[in-house]
């Protein structure tokens, strides 16, 4: 995937912590951070000036969160633009279902050469807002990057969860400011008590921050709704799943 008549900007290499976080696919993350230094900056994604930094604020600090999710796990990212965090996750995780859903037909064509380009096959890309897909699309986890406040996001999140589903929102330093602010908020729309983890703190200089908030009760007209059990525990051991998964199939690309 090349400029229009312009010489593509060369991403950085991996830093050191990439290969322990994508194993045996670092190769194709490689290829992602290449397409974005490239056709993501041409098509207005990516800044220019975020180029020599594409694995540390962008490719790797989003692949981390991978472990916030179990194996086999379908994931819905909201407002996926770039492909960040979904495309990143499913180059580290190639057990993940993950759907991007994002409403500009520009961003949705791209996002769909480059799931073809590194041969995502677990990977879909859904046209719309989050609000218009609900009732057509749902997952037990709704992940999302920046996209925007934690209370407004939410609204926009909920409605894609199932039963007993875990909102995973990506934040920055603010993460627990937001969550104590935004609290009622949530709570009225059936979220429990949130909680802030931190992930990637041993392969990046700062760890990424997410807001976990488990979905306790569907909203209802004229009811609360009724309660139901999570979609199962966070996944634990990450350090040996990467192990295992570096023993694997070199080069696969699902």
């Amino acid at each position: 995937m090349k400029h229009d008549g312009e010489t593509p900007l060369t991403p950085p290499a991996a830093p050191s912590g990439a290969a322990a976080v994508f194993g045996d696919r670092i190769e194709l993350a490689e290829r992602f951070a290449a397409i974005l230094a490239d056709t993501g900056v041409s098509h207005g994604l990516i800044g220019p000036r975020e180029v020599p930094r594409l694995w540390e604020r962008h490719v790797l600090n989003c692949a981390v969160v991978e472990d916030a999710f179990p194996e086999d796990a379908r994931v819905i990212d909201v407002g996926s633009g770039a492909g960040l965090p979904g495309i990143a996750l499913a180059v580290a995780r190639p057990d993940l279902e993950v759907l991007l859903v994002e409403p500009m037909l520009r961003r949705t064509t791209w996002l769909e050469g480059v799931v073809a380009e590194l041969g995502l096959r677990s990977v879909t890309v859904h046209r719309g807002r989050a609000e218009e897909l609900a009732g057509s699309l749902s997952a037990p986890w709704v992940t999302a990057r920046a996209v925007a406040r934690l209370d407004k996001l939410a609204r926009w999140c909920v409605p894609l969860l199932e039963e007993g589903g875990t909102l995973v929102a990506m934040k920055g330093r603010s993460a627990a400011e937001e969550l104590g602010e935004d609290a009622a908020a949530l709570g009225r729309l059936g979220l429990g008590e949130g909680v802030v983890t931190e992930h990637g703190g041993d392969v990046l200089e700062e760890p990424v921050l997410t807001v976990d908030l488990r979905l306790e009760r569907r909203r209802e007209r004229g009811g609360a709704g009724r309660r139901s059990k999570g979609p199962g525990s966070r996944r634990a051991g990450s350090r040996r799943r990467r192990a295992g998964r570096a023993g694997g199939e070199p080069g696969r690309q699902d």
